[in-house]
């Protein structure tokens, strides 16, 4: 029986692992099947987060972390959780390998992943040219011309990142208003290697056995349609959660999710189920951002202690 599990390893799984050790949680694992760091690692700059300075990759930013949550005695599973139950006052943490772990308490930080867009040849080239990550994929169009759908925040900053390799970005969304953030989006309009092309969608995306070799779009206003021979296409358009873990047996989810499936918490990351707790961008209204997952983090792990203590 351990005091806490707590479900990935990104900033609000690493941060609620920090406090919980550091608060005096005795017997604290981390289940995670790859190295922690989590989605940002894939990030190619940090440069908002409160403190530091100096721009950084996400790889270089989450280094530091691990060696600090681990200090105080959080220890990792190095292992993918296949589903959380409850029976009575104990939950069970099941894993891929046929082990079951019993808990007192529990916080889910298992983030999400890229949004699919269904556009005809996406998943024929996917990781031929179809790429959600800037970062791993931006060096194999050195000096070419490469194409960015959507309109947020990680997509102008992506965006930008491809500019420092690439010879020419398009960038890719169905309005003319961005829902970036302003300063963002000033500097990807004041950046001379990007091309803006609004409004339009995506209608195809072209290749053969080499991988991408265009991108066809429509003008939503004219019905234009226009090829833009690129290799490449870097797809940033939405977020899926990753509440799989929490589907139970009879289909019904452990706790209760909204519409979109994010995990219904409030301002304690508290759940309707005592001693569970959620965090980061699992949770509902997340701003997905690096500071407030590690907030998050540190607030669940908070009131898991005084959960604790209350049930000693």
């Amino acid at each position: 029986m351990i005091d806490l599990a707590i479900i990935g390893g990104g900033p609000a799984g690493l941060s609620a692992g920090l406090y919980a050790t550091r608060g005096g949680i005795k017997n604290v694992v981390l289940f995670e099947k790859g190295m922690p760091g989590g989605q940002i690692t894939g990030s190619s700059e940090i440069e908002n987060y409160p403190g530091v300075k100096e721009v950084v990759s996400g790889l270089d930013f989450m280094q530091p972390w691990q060696e600090q949550c681990f200090r105080f005695g959080l220890k990792h599973e190095m292992t993918e959780v296949s589903q959380v139950t409850k029976e009575g006052k104990n939950f069970k943490i099941h894993t891929n390998d046929g082990k079951v772990t019993e808990a007192k308490s529990v916080i889910i930080t298992t983030g999400g992943r890229p949004k699919r867009t269904g556009i005809k040849g996406e998943s024929e080239f996917w990781g031929k040219g179809v790429s959600t990550c800037a970062t791993c994929d931006g060096f194999f169009y050195k000096n070419k011309e490469v194409a960015v759908l959507g309109g947020g925040d990680t997509a102008l900053e992506e965006a930008i990142f491809l500019t420092k390799m690439c010879k020419k970005v398009y960038l890719i969304h169905r309005r003319n208003e961005f829902r970036a953030a302003p300063i963002t989006i000033e500097h990807a309009k004041s950046n001379e290697k990007i091309e803006f092309l609004t409004p339009n969608v995506v209608e195809e995306i072209k290749g053969d056995q080499n991988g991408v070799s265009s991108v066809v779009i429509k003008n939503t206003q004219n019905n234009e349609i226009k090829e833009l021979k690129v290799p490449g296409i870097f797809i940033f358009v939405g977020y899926d959660v990753n509440n799989a873990i929490l589907k139970q047996d009879n289909g019904n989810m452990l706790c209760e999710c909204d519409q979109y499936g994010s995990v219904i918490v409030d301002l304690s990351m508290k759940t309707n189920i005592e001693g569970l707790f959620a965090a980061g961008d699992i949770r509902i209204k997340a701003p997905k951002q690096v500071v407030c997952a590690a907030g998050d983090g540190a607030t669940a792990a908070l009131e898991a202690i005084s959960y604790l203590d209350s049930h000693k």
